[in-house]
């Protein structure tokens, strides 16, 4: 008799699982997800100068200085021969950049189209400095710097 339960146990829950498979078969299939590719149509909203890497055009004889301005407001500082650093930035207007440095705030005017960063920094002691950038070339390699 025990037989007889464990065999019919068996197939009511094969019968079971068959109908539930039936009406999810019933069901529409979920929409396919779009291809990456048009999902990524445009780059989030922000400066023009956001997202690329800049490279210094100011000091040829210091080669490797560069600046990145990335979407999530950090800026990073490097060069071949100092250690990188990282701050916060932001737009105080249209046309006037702020990041914190060693405590400090410092302010610049940019100008900016897709191939030069223009940056008139208004330093702490009163005195303005004109920065140049262009985007970077890839691959880059610093070169060896003497000591």
């Amino acid at each position: 008799m025990d037989r007889k339960r464990s065999f019919l146990l068996i197939v009511l829950l094969a019968l079971g699982g068959c109908q539930a498979e039936t009406e999810q078969a019933a069901r529409p299939a979920p929409p396919a997800p779009e291809p990456a590719a048009a999902v990524q149509e445009a780059p989030p909203a922000g400066p023009p100068f956001a997202g690329k890497v800049w490279v210094s055009t100011t000091s040829p004889d210091l080669p490797g200085v560069m600046r990145i301005f990335l979407a999530d407001g950090t800026l990073v500082m490097d060069s071949c021969w100092e250690t990188y650093r990282l701050a916060r930035w932001r737009m105080a207007s249209d046309h006037e950049l702020v990041w914190e440095e060693d405590s400090q705030e410092i302010r610049a005017d940019v100008e900016s189209s897709g191939e030069e960063l223009a940056l008139r920094l208004h330093l702490v002691d009163g005195t303005t400095r004109e920065e140049r950038y262009r985007p970077a070339s890839v691959p880059f390699v610093c070169p060896d710097m003497k000591r």
